[in-house]
């Protein structure tokens, strides 16, 4: 099965978004209060419903990239920030993506991408972060046995994964998820080494 733009299409023209948590993170809200530099450049890859770029917004920094493969979400992304310049939507794919970025948050986009995928993710993100930037956000801590997204994984394989690019701050048991993903996530702030 291919998890192409026509994929994450028809998930959102059939509401087929049980990932969708209709606001921000409990995680990334608590790490975004704790930011003081409002000019960091932020990018949401995978961004979804982009409830953290309105967060962001809200909070005030002004520089907020998001990116998504969903023609139809990125449509409704485009209408919904018009008015907002801080916010730049992009329909495109991340691996294509060139730029600069201080903090890359990461929700739900990892998990929706193969695990074939994996090792050109931690590369981009390697690449795409400025001198010590960082990623931050949620990872599953859990298999789903599914041949279709959420692909959950282990923090061993996590660390594998980043160690040889990044400096690993912070990943451990994510002690405020939502309810319904209690102890199944993990926290991560990784720093890049570039």
């Amino acid at each position: 099965m291919c998890f192409n733009a026509q994929f994450w299409n028809e998930r959102y023209q059939s509401q087929q978004t049980g990932w969708d948590l209709k606001s921000p993170s409990t995680p990334l809200k608590e790490y975004i209060d704790q930011l003081s530099d409002l000019s960091l450049r932020i990018l949401i890859p995978g961004c979804g419903n982009a409830y953290e770029a309105e967060y962001l917004l809200e909070k005030g920094f002004s520089h907020i990239t998001l990116i998504d493969i969903s023609e139809v979400l990125v449509q409704t992304l485009q209408e919904k920030f018009k008015n907002y310049p801080q916010i730049q939507v992009i329909l495109g794919d991340f691996f294509d993506l060139q730029g600069s970025y201080d903090l890359i948050l990461e929700q739900t986009f990892f998990c929706a991408l193969h695990p074939d995928l994996r090792s050109a993710y931690a590369n981009q993100m390697k690449n795409l972060l400025s001198k010590n930037g960082k990623l931050v956000g949620v990872m599953f801590q859990r298999d789903f046995g599914n041949p279709y997204p959420p692909f959950g994984g282990s923090k061993e394989e996590y660390l594998q994964l980043f160690e040889p690019y990044f400096t690993i701050i912070t990943m451990e048991d994510c002690y405020n998820s939502i309810p319904p993903r209690s102890g199944t996530e993990l926290f991560i702030q990784l720093k890049s080494n570039g």
